[in-house]
């Protein structure tokens, strides 16, 4: 739903400016049809906000990362009866599609993840489903495009949008990851779901990772980094036993300074959830923007 609005956002700009071991079955794409990703700068994170707090967390996640916000406005943005405030936000590490609802949020939505730029919204729901997704909203028109949300094995759930304007963006700065949680009876085969429909490669499969990275450094955990047109993945197969805020982040963002980056996001009154943990790629913390987004911050490993 992020891109569905930004969709609509697009439009209102244009006026004022006239993807360890590798699971042998995953790692095969099944399927003979092309990709439909168009890039990682054009997929967003979700961001569901009180109308109170959403100036408040436009403004602290801009500066905290720089980049710039689209004006707002207010939208029907779901194929039925509703309104939200919208606002697209820019950054060099990643995009954000922000809503605060005026009206209660319609059935399968507030709960989707992140926005997916697809090439065509019917092949694109074609391979979803081929590849063994759900479809929570089936295909609907938006005035700039269209909009389907689907759900994966483990209950992940997404959206995907397309415009009847190609947009064009500059890549990010650095790619953000979608962090996904999933059970460990899930975990093979949302793995093998994702891959087959994103034409993604599967860059490592841990069973032995470190635990601390998701608040539990005493144990050992099964963590898998997928790569795709669509960006980067990383799938963590657990019990569901996260001390908070761990699962609650669904996106993770990559700076060169993790230190310099918590000093100015509380500057800017974001709260420090987890405290900087080092691992063996770099460094990683978790933080809440006003209004209550959780996310992670990391750095690459020098």
């Amino acid at each position: 739903m992020f891109p569905l609005y930004r969709r609509f956002v697009a439009v209102s700009i244009v006026g004022a400016l006239v993807c360890g071991s590798i699971l042998p079955v995953a790692a095969k794409n099944e399927t003979t049809t092309a990709s439909v990703a168009v890039g990682p700068q054009y997929d967003t994170t979700h961001v569901y906000v009180s109308g109170e707090n959403i100036d408040a967390f436009v403004n602290s996640f801009v500066a905290t990362f720089g980049g710039q916000a689209s004006p707002r406005a207010v939208f029907t943005v779901t194929p039925t009866p509703s309104k939200t405030a919208s606002q697209y936000i820019q950054t060099p590490v990643g995009m954000l599609s922000v809503f605060a609802f005026q009206t209660p949020i319609p059935y399968g939505f507030g709960e989707e993840r992140t926005g997916y730029l697809v090439t065509d919204m019917a092949a694109a729901t074609k391979a979803a489903v081929a590849a063994g997704a759900d479809l929570t909203v089936e295909p609907f028109d938006d005035p700039i495009g269209k909009d389907v949300l689907i759900q994966w094995a483990g209950g992940v759930k997404m959206q995907l949008y397309w415009h009847t304007k190609a947009p064009s963006y500059a890549p990010l700065e650095s790619i953000p990851e979608n962090r996904v949680y999933v059970s460990r009876l899930a975990a093979d085969k949302f793995i093998q779901q994702f891959v087959r429909f994103s034409h993604g490669k599967i860059l490592s499969d841990e069973k032995q990772a470190d635990g601390g990275e998701i608040g539990r450094p005493a144990d050992k955990i099964r963590r898998i980094r997928i790569n795709s047109g669509f960006g980067k993945m990383v799938v963590f197969a657990t019990d569901g036993k996260l001390p908070y805020p761990f699962g609650r982040e669904i996106t993770g963002y990559e700076v060169k300074d993790l230190a310099a980056t918590l000093t100015k996001a509380e500057a800017n009154g974001v709260k420090l959830l987890s405290p900087s943990y080092k691992t063996s790629e770099g460094n990683s913390a978790v933080v809440q923007f006003p209004g209550g987004y959780v996310a992670e911050i990391h750095d690459a490993a020098k």
